[in-house]
């Protein structure tokens, strides 16, 4: 089980400023999510992040915003297998403008192999409160139910098993904007119960 409450801070997510990357050199630029310490689910604490610390992700096809992720090996730890797992989260908006795009979970696999957006399951995403109830999807092994938006440098594409079978990284992106969306983007209580037979 993998369990974030962000009870006492931002648990190592992140959000990832590509332009800030380009002008850097091409090294990678992740901007730590902001904790509060209430305000979350039930008054406890939580993390947000903004259009201040992401931006456009031109290499991945759709154009993605990759609003909030975690690297496994930030926090010591082991890839994990995602096949039929099931993620549960709650998410929350604060004058949060899409332009028309979506909020997909993502994952990418620790050995290369790119990354896949479950476009099967856009999220929904409250306005200005938290849902009664977390959003709770199964990440089923099923390519026809997945995007590949990106499959390294160079180009090395994995079938969606492989990746979902040693997973080392996931997050929340926004795909399909017509204008960089804005605003603030929030969660809390994320949670990932791998599949008994994982």
């Amino acid at each position: 089980m993998i369990s974030n409450s962000f009870a006492k801070g931002p648990e190592s997510w992140c959000s990832y400023d590509y332009h800030a990357c380009i002008l850097s050199g091409g090294q990678n630029i992740f901007i730590l999510t902001t904790w509060s310490s209430q305000g979350g689910v039930n008054n406890s604490g939580y993390i947000w992040t903004d259009h201040t610390r992401w931006s456009t992700d031109v290499p991945e096809r759709p154009v993605s915003i990759l609003a909030m992720l975690l690297y496994r090996n930030w926090i010591n730890a082991d890839p994990i297998d995602l096949r039929g797992a099931e993620v549960s989260v709650y998410l929350r908006g604060d004058k949060l403008r899409l332009h028309g795009g979506r909020c997909y979970f993502w994952a990418h696999g620790s050995k290369g192999g790119g990354r896949w957006h479950y476009t099967s399951h856009p999220l929904t995403i409250p306005d200005g409160r938290w849902a009664d109830e977390p959003l709770r999807f199964t990440l089923q092994n099923d390519e026809a139910l997945w995007h590949n938006s990106w499959s390294g440098l160079p180009p090395n594409p994995r079938p969606l098993d492989t990746v979902l079978s040693s997973v080392g990284s996931y997050g929340f992106s926004f795909v399909g904007f017509a204008l960089e969306p804005d605003g603030k983007f929030s969660m809390d209580e994320f949670e990932i119960k791998p599949a008994p037979s994982s």
